[in-house]
């Protein structure tokens, strides 16, 4: 726990970098890589395809992006280069349970239980060294940003850590090591469950996410400052997990800042609502003024009719994690009609059962044939959009390579065995996480060859995982 609060000290008085590039020296906290050029053969551009892209940044941001060019002195990309891609939904501790649930059936209720395990034995140093490992392992698979729902607060039993952010510091200094930009997304966790009665009271480790009431979370929150690489967001964890009248304080403490919420993930969380208030999910959200262009629901798995039109008609974004739902046998959502009724589209990787961007996004059209018995139901442009949607976690100036817009960007090989002989165009439905070259954030190079700066990430992982599953056994 020392290094995690040593940590909240160097943030607040030295100011947030990330961790030293491998290409570049230490220049001192806040100061920014000189000129870097770029040449891609092949890009996917605002305005679409393009060949022979050079690509030029300064002070993290592109100051040129000119089509038709020769490469002259610029780093040679491989394959096709993209924009920096969005991992809008993660919940880093959830990656020890990956290959650990699955020697029984069950459902997301009998997954939660192996969840729980792993929260109560994290603190703020076994956190920061698992989302490290988990964030870079993000950073290879093309992620530039991550969305963390985060609501793993407090110390067992649910005493407030010397530092109350403790645990929220840990995830900014995992996320600076890694080389991400950072959208906390600090989540009010109130209540153990919703019945006919109302809200039940937390019990055993969900007492480490709970404040005890929602003016407590929002004091603490109130300490949270933005910084260069991180933005604070917030978070009702979902209508289960929050009573009703604490739902307006969350609006409110969100001012306008990113504002998520599990929503409608599973029919159980739907008919207790309607049992307690008799309204679904989305409709108390609505009535309590949680619905806006800064929400993003995530999974709204099992909606109504007038639940799509009510997201649609409020312009919010909604957050698929297909891998994710169909690992916990959630259900398809209605991704098409969403978008159709004027909701916007994101991707996540949730309890990183898989942490590929481009299985997520193959994911939302595949559900869609499924459910539909129908191809095309999104395009290509469409799913590059809901994978670099950065203005869902608070940074409308990323996601795109355009002059102005931050220094992002992936280079994904077109000469793997997946890969060769793809379009350019439609290298999402080829491509892997394994197909990833470089990856860069800012203007900084996180990626090179495939290889992350912090070396051998699988160790990492494995350094991480292991000790906590011995502790819960």
């Amino acid at each position: 726990m020392v290094a995690a609060l040593e940590a909240v000290d160097r943030l607040r008085s030295a100011g947030f970098t990330p961790a030293r590039p491998v290409d570049e020296p230490v220049t001192g906290a806040g100061s920014a890589p000189p000129d870097r050029r770029w040449f891609a053969g092949h890009a996917l551009l605002p305005d679409g395809p393009a060949a022979g892209v050079l690509l030029v940044a300064r002070d993290g941001r592109f100051t040129e992006v000119r089509t038709g060019a020769e490469a002259g002195d610029a780093h040679r990309l491989p394959g096709v280069v993209l924009p920096g891609l969005v991992n809008a939904h993660s919940h880093a501790f959830h990656r020890t349970l990956r290959g650990r649930t699955h020697a029984g059936s069950g459902d997301f209720w009998t997954w939660r239980d192996g969840m729980y395990a792993i929260a109560a034995q994290l603190d703020p140093d076994s956190y920061l060294a698992l989302a490290r490992a988990a964030y870079a392992e993000m950073a290879l698979a093309g992620v530039t940003c991550v969305g963390e729902f985060h609501y793993l607060h407090h110390a067992p039993g649910g005493a407030r850590y010397t530092e109350p952010n403790a645990m929220a510091a840990a995830l900014t200094e995992a996320a600076a090591d890694a080389g991400l930009r950072l959208t906390l997304l600090d989540t009010c966790y109130l209540a153990g469950g919703l019945g006919p009665g109302g809200a039940a009271p937390v019990e055993g480790v969900q007492r480490r996410f709970s404040d005890g009431c929602a003016d407590a979370w929002a004091d603490r929150v109130a300490d949270l400052a933005d910084l260069p690489y991180r933005r604070v967001g917030v978070a009702a964890h979902s209508v289960r997990a929050v009573p009703r009248e604490a739902l307006r304080t969350v609006a409110e403490v969100a001012g306008g800042r990113p504002l998520h919420v599990h929503l409608s993930e599973q029919p159980a969380e739907n008919d207790a609502c309607l049992a307690a208030h008799g309204l679904t999910p989305t409709g108390l959200l609505a009535v309590e003024g949680l619905l806006g262009t800064a929400t993003t629901a995530v999974h709204a798995t099992h909606l109504t009719g007038p639940d799509v039109d009510a997201l649609g008609g409020a312009g919010v974004t909604v957050c698929l994690c297909p891998t994710t739902e169909r690992d916990l046998a959630d259900g398809i959502g209605p991704a098409r009609a969403l978008a159709e009724a004027g909701a916007r589209l994101a991707l996540g990787s949730d309890q990183h059962a898989v942490v590929d961007p481009f299985e997520e996004a193959r994911g939302l059209e595949a559900h869609e044939r499924l459910a539909s018995g129908r191809r095309g139901r999104f395009t290509p442009t469409e799913l590059l959009a809901a994978l670099t949607n950065h203005t869902c976690l608070g940074w409308p100036d990323a996601g795109r390579l355009a002059v102005g817009a931050r220094a992002d960007l992936v280079a994904v090989r077109t000469d793997s065995v997946r890969t060769a002989g793809a379009d350019p165009a439609q290298v999402l439905f080829a491509a892997t996480a394994s197909d990833v070259d470089t990856v860069v954030v800012d203007g900084r190079e996180v990626v090179r060859g495939g290889r992350h700066r912090l070396g051998e990430v699988a160790a990492l992982l494995t350094a991480a995982i292991e000790p906590l599953w011995q502790a819960a056994r």
